[in-house]
Protein backbone atom coordinates (compact mmCIF):
# COMPACT_ATOMS: atom_id res chain seq x y z
CA UNK A 1 0.00 0.00 0.00
CA UNK A 2 1.33 3.37 -0.51
CA UNK A 3 2.81 5.25 2.15
CA UNK A 4 3.92 1.79 4.08
CA UNK A 5 7.62 0.03 3.75
CA UNK A 6 8.78 -2.89 5.90
CA UNK A 7 12.20 -0.99 8.10
CA UNK A 8 15.30 -2.79 7.17
CA UNK A 9 15.46 -3.57 11.21
CA UNK A 10 12.53 -5.90 10.08
CA UNK A 11 13.91 -7.15 7.11
CA UNK A 12 16.85 -8.38 8.90
CA UNK A 13 15.53 -9.67 12.18
CA UNK A 14 13.11 -11.69 9.72
CA UNK A 15 15.66 -13.05 7.30
CA UNK A 16 17.99 -14.02 10.28
CA UNK A 17 14.85 -15.20 12.54
CA UNK A 18 14.08 -17.70 9.08
CA UNK A 19 17.71 -18.60 8.06
CA UNK A 20 18.20 -19.81 11.42
CA UNK A 21 15.54 -21.75 12.03
CA UNK A 22 16.15 -23.30 8.58
CA UNK A 23 19.68 -24.52 9.12
CA UNK A 24 18.39 -25.51 12.90
CA UNK A 25 15.99 -27.51 11.51
CA UNK A 26 17.77 -29.28 8.84
CA UNK A 27 20.45 -30.31 11.68
CA UNK A 28 17.43 -30.95 13.71
CA UNK A 29 16.33 -33.40 10.77
CA UNK A 30 19.69 -34.49 10.08
CA UNK A 31 20.18 -35.76 14.03
CA UNK A 32 16.73 -37.60 14.17
CA UNK A 33 17.43 -39.64 10.93
CA UNK A 34 20.86 -40.58 12.84
CA UNK A 35 18.96 -41.42 15.83
CA UNK A 36 16.47 -43.86 13.83
CA UNK A 37 18.77 -45.28 11.72
CA UNK A 38 20.71 -46.50 15.36
CA UNK A 39 17.50 -47.35 16.70
CA UNK A 40 16.72 -49.79 13.62
CA UNK A 41 20.37 -50.60 13.29
CA UNK A 42 20.71 -54.73 14.91
CA UNK A 43 23.16 -55.05 18.02
CA UNK A 44 24.99 -57.64 17.82
CA UNK A 45 27.81 -59.75 19.88
CA UNK A 46 31.49 -60.30 18.98
CA UNK A 47 31.46 -63.61 18.89
CA UNK A 48 32.12 -66.71 16.75
CA UNK A 49 28.30 -66.86 15.88
CA UNK A 50 29.10 -62.97 13.90
CA UNK A 51 30.69 -64.67 10.85
CA UNK A 52 28.14 -67.20 10.79
CA UNK A 53 25.28 -64.55 10.87
CA UNK A 54 27.43 -62.29 7.85
CA UNK A 55 27.84 -65.61 5.89
CA UNK A 56 24.18 -65.99 5.67
CA UNK A 57 23.76 -61.65 4.71
CA UNK A 58 23.75 -61.09 1.12
CA UNK A 59 27.37 -59.83 0.01
CA UNK A 60 28.40 -60.85 3.73
CA UNK A 61 27.80 -57.27 4.98
CA UNK A 62 25.90 -55.33 7.53
CA UNK A 63 25.47 -51.57 6.28
CA UNK A 64 24.55 -50.77 9.58
CA UNK A 65 25.51 -52.41 12.90
CA UNK A 66 25.97 -52.14 16.53
CA UNK A 67 28.66 -53.66 18.43
CA UNK A 68 31.02 -53.79 21.82
CA UNK A 69 34.44 -55.02 22.42
CA UNK A 70 37.22 -54.50 24.08
CA UNK A 71 40.43 -52.55 22.57
CA UNK A 72 43.26 -54.56 21.41
CA UNK A 73 46.67 -53.48 19.54
CA UNK A 74 47.42 -55.28 16.22
CA UNK A 75 51.31 -55.31 17.00
CA UNK A 76 52.76 -52.81 19.33
CA UNK A 77 50.86 -50.31 20.94
CA UNK A 78 51.23 -46.77 21.63
CA UNK A 79 52.82 -45.91 24.94
CA UNK A 80 52.00 -42.40 26.77
CA UNK A 81 54.81 -39.51 26.46
CA UNK A 82 53.94 -38.74 30.67
CA UNK A 83 52.65 -41.96 31.80
CA UNK A 84 54.98 -45.04 30.82
CA UNK A 85 53.25 -47.43 32.25
CA UNK A 86 49.78 -46.30 30.50
CA UNK A 87 48.96 -48.13 26.56
CA UNK A 88 46.92 -47.03 23.85
CA UNK A 89 45.93 -47.65 20.35
CA UNK A 90 44.98 -43.88 19.47
CA UNK A 91 46.93 -40.85 21.01
CA UNK A 92 46.76 -37.34 20.66
CA UNK A 93 48.96 -34.51 21.80
CA UNK A 94 47.73 -30.73 22.44
CA UNK A 95 49.25 -27.72 23.11
CA UNK A 96 47.55 -24.56 23.44
CA UNK A 97 48.27 -20.97 24.80
CA UNK A 98 45.68 -19.29 26.63
CA UNK A 99 45.79 -14.96 26.32
CA UNK A 100 43.66 -12.33 28.27
CA UNK A 101 42.28 -9.79 26.25
CA UNK A 102 40.89 -6.59 26.99
CA UNK A 103 37.53 -5.74 26.42
CA UNK A 104 36.41 -2.04 26.06
CA UNK A 105 32.75 -2.74 25.64
CA UNK A 106 32.64 -4.68 28.72
CA UNK A 107 35.39 -3.04 30.53
CA UNK A 108 37.02 -6.67 31.38
CA UNK A 109 39.73 -9.22 30.61
CA UNK A 110 38.62 -12.36 28.15
CA UNK A 111 39.92 -15.41 27.93
CA UNK A 112 40.78 -16.28 24.25
CA UNK A 113 42.50 -19.69 23.35
CA UNK A 114 44.43 -20.60 20.63
CA UNK A 115 45.95 -24.15 19.85
CA UNK A 116 49.42 -24.30 18.91
CA UNK A 117 50.10 -27.39 18.19
CA UNK A 118 48.48 -30.99 17.81
CA UNK A 119 49.62 -34.21 16.83
CA UNK A 120 47.40 -37.58 16.43
CA UNK A 121 49.22 -41.33 16.84
CA UNK A 122 47.93 -44.45 15.99
CA UNK A 123 48.05 -47.81 15.31
CA UNK A 124 45.65 -50.46 13.72
CA UNK A 125 43.24 -52.11 16.54
CA UNK A 126 40.56 -54.52 16.94
CA UNK A 127 37.47 -55.00 18.98
CA UNK A 128 37.96 -58.04 20.84
CA UNK A 129 34.90 -60.17 22.03
CA UNK A 130 34.33 -62.55 25.11
CA UNK A 131 35.75 -65.77 23.09
CA UNK A 132 38.56 -63.58 21.45
CA UNK A 133 36.73 -63.37 18.34
CA UNK A 134 38.01 -59.91 17.15
CA UNK A 135 36.63 -56.98 14.56
CA UNK A 136 39.28 -54.79 13.23
CA UNK A 137 38.11 -51.70 13.25
CA UNK A 138 39.17 -49.02 10.08
CA UNK A 139 39.56 -45.43 9.86
CA UNK A 140 38.87 -44.33 13.67
CA UNK A 141 39.45 -41.25 13.62
CA UNK A 142 36.94 -40.37 10.83
CA UNK A 143 34.62 -41.53 13.25
CA UNK A 144 32.00 -39.35 15.45
CA UNK A 145 31.66 -39.61 19.10
CA UNK A 146 35.36 -40.52 19.89
CA UNK A 147 36.03 -39.15 23.40
CA UNK A 148 39.62 -40.65 24.73
CA UNK A 149 40.61 -40.35 28.46
CA UNK A 150 42.97 -37.58 29.10
CA UNK A 151 46.04 -39.37 30.83
CA UNK A 152 48.32 -35.70 30.88
CA UNK A 153 47.51 -32.00 31.47
CA UNK A 154 49.98 -29.52 32.16
CA UNK A 155 49.20 -25.33 32.45
CA UNK A 156 52.46 -24.00 32.05
CA UNK A 157 52.28 -20.47 33.66
CA UNK A 158 54.09 -17.11 32.52
CA UNK A 159 55.97 -14.96 35.14
CA UNK A 160 55.82 -11.19 34.37
CA UNK A 161 58.83 -8.49 34.57
CA UNK A 162 57.70 -5.34 35.11
CA UNK A 163 58.27 -4.28 31.54
CA UNK A 164 55.50 -7.16 30.82
CA UNK A 165 53.10 -5.24 32.86
CA UNK A 166 53.79 -2.07 31.09
CA UNK A 167 53.69 -3.80 27.74
CA UNK A 168 50.32 -5.50 28.59
CA UNK A 169 48.73 -2.30 29.83
CA UNK A 170 49.25 -0.68 26.01
CA UNK A 171 48.71 -3.66 24.00
CA UNK A 172 45.77 -4.78 25.54
CA UNK A 173 46.29 -8.50 25.76
CA UNK A 174 48.28 -10.75 28.88
CA UNK A 175 49.24 -13.93 28.16
CA UNK A 176 48.39 -16.43 31.00
CA UNK A 177 50.08 -19.55 29.90
CA UNK A 178 50.42 -22.71 27.49
CA UNK A 179 48.09 -25.56 28.75
CA UNK A 180 49.33 -28.67 27.40
CA UNK A 181 47.21 -31.92 27.33
CA UNK A 182 47.52 -36.18 26.24
CA UNK A 183 44.45 -37.87 25.48
CA UNK A 184 44.68 -41.47 24.77
CA UNK A 185 42.11 -44.27 23.86
CA UNK A 186 43.64 -47.03 26.20
CA UNK A 187 44.11 -51.18 25.83
CA UNK A 188 41.72 -52.82 27.27
CA UNK A 189 38.98 -49.62 27.41
CA UNK A 190 35.64 -50.73 25.98
CA UNK A 191 34.33 -49.27 22.78
CA UNK A 192 30.96 -49.10 21.21
CA UNK A 193 31.48 -49.20 17.15
CA UNK A 194 28.44 -48.61 14.87
CA UNK A 195 29.56 -48.78 11.22
CA UNK A 196 29.33 -50.92 8.94
CA UNK A 197 30.34 -54.62 9.22
CA UNK A 198 31.87 -56.73 6.71
CA UNK A 199 33.31 -59.96 6.70
CA UNK A 200 36.49 -60.13 4.35
CA UNK A 201 37.70 -62.72 1.86
CA UNK A 202 40.57 -63.96 4.45
CA UNK A 203 37.75 -64.60 6.87
CA UNK A 204 38.38 -61.09 8.78
CA UNK A 205 35.73 -59.28 10.52
CA UNK A 206 35.90 -55.19 9.76
CA UNK A 207 34.17 -52.53 11.11
CA UNK A 208 34.11 -49.54 8.85
CA UNK A 209 32.42 -45.93 8.10
CA UNK A 210 28.71 -46.75 6.01
CA UNK A 211 28.65 -46.95 2.75
CA UNK A 212 24.98 -45.33 2.68
CA UNK A 213 26.58 -41.56 4.33
CA UNK A 214 24.96 -42.94 7.48
CA UNK A 215 27.18 -41.71 10.29
CA UNK A 216 29.96 -43.51 11.66
CA UNK A 217 30.39 -43.81 15.46
CA UNK A 218 32.81 -44.83 17.85
CA UNK A 219 32.46 -44.08 21.45
CA UNK A 220 33.65 -45.31 24.81
CA UNK A 221 29.91 -44.82 26.14
CA UNK A 222 27.40 -48.18 25.88
CA UNK A 223 25.06 -47.79 23.60
CA UNK A 224 21.93 -46.93 25.66
CA UNK A 225 23.73 -43.83 26.89
CA UNK A 226 25.36 -42.83 23.38
CA UNK A 227 21.50 -42.78 22.16
CA UNK A 228 20.32 -40.55 24.75
CA UNK A 229 23.18 -38.46 23.62
CA UNK A 230 22.00 -37.83 20.08
CA UNK A 231 18.94 -37.60 21.18
CA UNK A 232 19.28 -34.64 23.72
CA UNK A 233 21.52 -32.80 20.48
CA UNK A 234 17.75 -33.54 18.53
CA UNK A 235 15.81 -31.97 21.12
CA UNK A 236 18.38 -28.85 21.39
CA UNK A 237 18.22 -28.57 17.24
CA UNK A 238 14.35 -28.61 17.32
CA UNK A 239 14.07 -26.54 20.38
CA UNK A 240 16.12 -23.31 18.30
CA UNK A 241 14.01 -23.80 15.33
CA UNK A 242 10.82 -23.54 16.94
CA UNK A 243 12.31 -20.37 18.94
CA UNK A 244 13.61 -18.91 15.43
CA UNK A 245 10.14 -19.56 13.97
CA UNK A 246 8.58 -18.34 16.31
CA UNK A 247 10.39 -15.47 16.58
CA UNK A 248 10.06 -15.02 12.75
CA UNK A 249 6.29 -15.44 13.42
CA UNK A 250 6.31 -12.49 15.88
CA UNK A 251 8.19 -10.52 13.59
CA UNK A 252 5.26 -10.92 10.56
CA UNK A 253 3.05 -10.28 13.18
CA UNK A 254 4.39 -6.82 14.15
CA UNK A 255 4.44 -6.13 10.65
CA UNK A 256 1.19 -7.35 9.91
CA UNK A 257 -0.04 -4.91 12.74
CA UNK A 258 1.48 -2.08 11.12
CA UNK A 259 -0.02 -2.50 7.98
CA UNK A 260 -3.15 -2.80 9.76
CA UNK A 261 -2.89 0.42 11.49
CA UNK A 262 -1.73 1.80 8.11
CA UNK A 263 -4.31 1.12 6.21
CA UNK A 264 -6.85 1.91 9.00
CA UNK A 265 -5.62 5.43 9.48
CA UNK A 266 -5.68 5.49 6.04
CA UNK A 267 -9.42 4.96 5.81
CA UNK A 268 -10.43 7.25 8.70
CA UNK A 269 -8.18 10.18 6.59
CA UNK A 270 -10.30 9.52 3.17
CA UNK A 271 -13.32 9.50 4.93
CA UNK A 272 -12.37 13.01 6.63
CA UNK A 273 -11.51 13.92 3.21
CA UNK A 274 -15.20 12.88 1.96
CA UNK A 275 -16.65 14.85 4.82
CA UNK A 276 -14.81 17.66 4.59
CA UNK A 277 -15.21 17.73 0.69
CA UNK A 278 -19.36 17.23 1.38
CA UNK A 279 -19.32 20.49 3.74
CA UNK A 280 -17.23 22.44 1.43
CA UNK A 281 -19.50 21.51 -1.34
CA UNK A 282 -22.31 22.89 0.75
CA UNK A 283 -20.03 26.12 1.72
CA UNK A 284 -20.10 26.63 -1.69
CA UNK A 285 -23.54 26.64 -2.37
CA UNK A 286 -23.75 29.05 0.43
CA UNK A 287 -21.55 31.35 -1.05
CA UNK A 288 -23.12 30.91 -4.72
CA UNK A 289 -26.51 32.22 -3.01
CA UNK A 290 -24.87 35.39 -1.65
CA UNK A 291 -24.98 38.04 -4.44
CA UNK A 292 -23.42 41.87 -4.82
CA UNK A 293 -20.33 43.79 -4.70
CA UNK A 294 -20.24 43.90 -0.75
CA UNK A 295 -19.79 40.09 -0.27
CA UNK A 296 -17.02 40.10 -3.24
CA UNK A 297 -15.10 43.27 -1.03
CA UNK A 298 -15.24 41.69 2.45
CA UNK A 299 -13.88 38.22 0.56
CA UNK A 300 -11.16 40.31 -0.01
CA UNK A 301 -10.77 41.78 2.83
CA UNK A 302 -11.41 38.19 4.68
CA UNK A 303 -8.44 36.44 2.24
CA UNK A 304 -5.80 39.32 3.34
CA UNK A 305 -6.53 38.86 6.82
CA UNK A 306 -7.37 34.89 7.01
CA UNK A 307 -4.29 33.93 4.90
CA UNK A 308 -2.99 30.39 5.66
CA UNK A 309 0.28 30.38 7.84
CA UNK A 310 1.53 27.85 5.78
CA UNK A 311 1.64 28.81 2.24
CA UNK A 312 0.42 32.40 2.67
CA UNK A 313 -1.76 32.60 -0.23
CA UNK A 314 -4.79 30.30 0.48
CA UNK A 315 -7.16 31.87 2.70
CA UNK A 316 -7.78 29.57 6.04
CA UNK A 317 -10.43 27.70 4.93
CA UNK A 318 -10.71 24.65 7.61
CA UNK A 319 -10.72 24.19 11.70
CA UNK A 320 -8.50 21.68 12.97
CA UNK A 321 -10.30 19.18 15.97
CA UNK A 322 -10.47 18.94 18.59
CA UNK A 323 -7.91 22.16 19.30
CA UNK A 324 -9.89 24.61 17.20
CA UNK A 325 -7.09 26.55 15.67
CA UNK A 326 -7.96 27.90 12.10
CA UNK A 327 -4.47 28.25 10.96
CA UNK A 328 -4.23 26.89 7.44
CA UNK A 329 -5.81 25.96 4.35
CA UNK A 330 -6.92 22.50 3.39
CA UNK A 331 -4.20 21.90 0.90
CA UNK A 332 -2.00 22.36 3.68
CA UNK A 333 -3.15 20.50 6.26
CA UNK A 334 -3.25 17.19 3.51
CA UNK A 335 0.25 18.17 3.03
CA UNK A 336 1.38 18.27 6.81
CA UNK A 337 3.81 15.10 7.29
CA UNK A 338 2.17 14.29 10.82
CA UNK A 339 -1.19 14.90 11.98
CA UNK A 340 -0.55 17.40 14.38
CA UNK A 341 -1.47 20.84 15.21
CA UNK A 342 0.34 23.50 13.46
CA UNK A 343 0.11 26.12 16.27
CA UNK A 344 -0.48 23.71 19.57
CA UNK A 345 1.26 20.46 18.23
CA UNK A 346 -1.88 18.50 19.45
CA UNK A 347 -3.39 15.15 17.69
CA UNK A 348 -5.60 15.96 14.46
CA UNK A 349 -8.99 14.05 15.35
CA UNK A 350 -11.01 15.54 12.44
CA UNK A 351 -11.25 18.71 10.24
CA UNK A 352 -14.13 20.62 8.64
CA UNK A 353 -14.22 23.75 6.60
CA UNK A 354 -14.61 26.90 7.47
CA UNK A 355 -17.31 29.66 6.11
CA UNK A 356 -16.57 32.92 6.29
CA UNK A 357 -19.89 34.97 6.60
Amino acid sequence: MEGFSVTVTEAVCLGASLALSGICYYFYRKSRTTVNKLDDAPHFTIDGKLKDILKATPGACLQYAVIEGAVQPIGEPLRSQFQREIFGVLQKFMLREHRLVWNSISGSWIDREQLLHQRVNSVPFVLVGSDETAVRVLCPLQASGLHMEITHEKFHQVNYSLGDIVGQYFSGEKLKGQLETEEMLKVGATLTGVGELILDTDGTLNLRAPSNSAQYFLSTMDSDTLRQDLENVTVWWKAIAVASALAGAVIILWVGRRYYNHVRVRREWEQMRSEYERLQAEVQRSRSAMAGTEALQDGLENHIENVCVICLSQPRDCILLDCGHVCCCHSCYLALPQHLCPICRQNISRVVPLFHV
